[in-house]
């Protein structure tokens, strides 16, 4: 927005991406209980307070030549949270509008407090949404937090929409804790109406709401602040992000004696005709990576060099047919363009691969054959491993649901089904990928952006994932799909416009740590 200050760190609070290490993230309950036992160690009205005010110090950092507010709170503490925030602008000059939507807040609540105080500093306050606002700097969104849990109705929708429209003239939205309208939870609205905010501001948790599904194109910037009240509890998922590629770049620093036979083997099956350039892109990923050894499996082989990357080696379709002790402890990835026709060779390596990342058409496969499903089940069993890599769709399909929408309706549960139907790590992709596994907190990943919306971005991802399990077979998948999807995301940021499936390969090839 014009005008607006990029500010890096505001009096205590921290913008939360890029991450400097994981985060642990919560929804309303675990929220409820934080908030509650930090409200225990304070006076009263001391902790709402301390949001006004930090509330107010954001605004001033973003809009430091800023000189009108609009301030639309809610009934209970969110709106309390912005009513705090205009008495501090309006004491440091700004001339502040305030609307009132809802009931007034119950007597003794903090919530009341903070109306209270405001009329006491004497502001303007409007009951309702008027027929017109004055024009604003800034809006802040204090209508509804973490109590919300249906579609805004009435004056509430109405309020959101209204917020929305002063975006669309100019005004920079910050949105206290989460954008109104957003669930908590899923990252997915309500209804038909959620806040777009440039900024928000959230206190005392990190919410999973913020950072999957809609979240993050919803909520801007994300901003947080402990409001001076560390966090004792692990909270329903964990957010991750870049720091996870240095980890394993320095557990993996090759030495001086290093060669090709120390970073093993994958075999991408996949490839089917017309759909070779899926088979293509995943073993190149594969490659870049780091494995020692590449090869792609095509139903039908013409033999020919594969363009512009002469080190990928041929696999025989026979190969499969050998005795398992040939071939079982290289890494295959499977599905990338195969089609119907890897569907037999895709049964051989459920049974007897040790380790094998499943996307794409392999997906669709085991979707609609439950002898599939049940090979893929029992590999847990051998001690062997899986990684499934589906988007929405395909998720939809192995679950058995008609289309997506349940999916991303509930993205970490989703997962988590997955995971446990299949007893597998299950990476869901998506804006804010989830990783799942049984037994194991989920993840949501932070890198990415609207780049990787393009042709060819996951059989790049299941080539990549590959590519780090051959150099590292006993990585467990967990760690190493967060590790993928990271790696992943991060070499789209700060790309303009759609990056294409085989310049994602260059850019995550440069996020290799130089050798010293």
């Amino acid at each position: 927005m014009s005008g607006e200050a990029r500010a890096d760190r505001v009096d205590g609070m921290l913008p939360v991406l890029p991450l400097t290490h994981d985060w642990s993230l919560h929804d309303a309950p675990s929220s409820r209980r934080i908030e509650a036992a930090a409200l225990a160690r304070h006076p009263p009205h001391t902790l709402i307070e301390c949001a006004g005010l930090a509330v107010a110090r954001l605004a001033l950092a973003l809009k430091p030549s800023g000189k009108a507010a609009l301030v639309v709170a809610g009934p209970g503490n969110n709106g309390g949270d912005g009513l705090i925030a205009a008495r501090q602008l309006a004491a440091r000059g700004w001339s502040v509008e305030i609307l009132l939507i809802g009931t007034e807040p119950a007597t003794g609540t903090d919530a009341a407090h903070a109306l209270a105080t405001a009329r006491q500093a004497g502001l303007a306050i409007h009951r309702g949404l008027p027929t017109r606002t004055r024009p604003a700097d800034l809006v802040i969104d204090a209508l509804l937090g973490l109590g919300a849990s249906r579609a805004p109705e009435g004056e509430f929708a109405d309020a959101i929409r209204a917020i929305n429209e002063g975006r669309g003239a100019g005004a920079t939205v910050l949105a206290v804790d989460l954008p109104s309208g957003l669930d908590v939870r899923t990252g997915q609205p309500l209804g038909t109406d959620a806040v777009r905010a440039d900024h928000t501001i959230t206190f005392l948790t990190l919410k999973t709401g913020l950072f999957t599904g809609e979240g993050r194109a919803l909520a801007g910037r994300i901003w947080f602040d402990e409001l001076g009240a560390p966090v004792g509890e692990n909270g329903i998922a964990k957010l991750v992000g870049a720091p996870h590629i240095g980890l394993w770049q320095r557990a993996h620093e090759r030495s001086a004696t290093s060669h090709k036979g120390r970073h093993g083997d994958v075999v991408v099956l996949g490839g089917a005709p017309t759909m070779r350039g899926a088979a293509w892109l995943a073993a190149s990923a594969a490659l870049s990576a780091g494995a020692g050894r590449v090869y792609a499996a095509l139903p039908d082989d013409d033999g020919q060099p594969w363009p512009a990357r002469p080190e990928l080696m041929h696999w025989d379709f026979a190969r499969w047919h050998a005795p398992s002790a040939e071939w079982r402890e290289v890494v295959a990835v499977c599905g990338c363009g195969g089609g119907a026709a890897i569907a037999a060779a895709l049964s051989t390596v459920l049974h007897a691969a040790t380790r094998v990342v499943l996307d794409a058409d392999a997906l669709n496969l085991i979707a609609g054959d439950e002898s599939l499903q049940e090979a893929t089940r029992k590999r847990a069993a051998h001690g062997w491993e899986t990684i499934l890599t589906p988007h929405p769709l395909e998720a939809a399909r192995l679950l058995g649901e008609a289309s997506a929408t349940s999916v991303q309706a509930d993205r970490l549960e989703a997962a988590r089904q997955l995971a446990a139907r299949f007893q597998a790590t299950v990476v869901l992709k998506g804006s804010g990928s989830v990783v799942a596994t049984p037994g194991r907190r989920p993840a949501i990943n932070s890198t990415g952006s609207s780049a990787l919306a393009t042709a060819g971005s996951g059989d790049v991802l299941a080539g990549w994932i590959g590519g780090l399990w051959a150099q590292s077979p006993g990585i467990s998948p967990h760690q190493l799909a967060m590790t993928a999807v990271a790696w992943h995301g991060a070499a789209a940021e700060g790309h303009a416009g759609p990056l294409l499936a085989a310049d994602l390969i260059e850019s995550m090839k440069a996020l290799h740590a130089p050798s010293r």
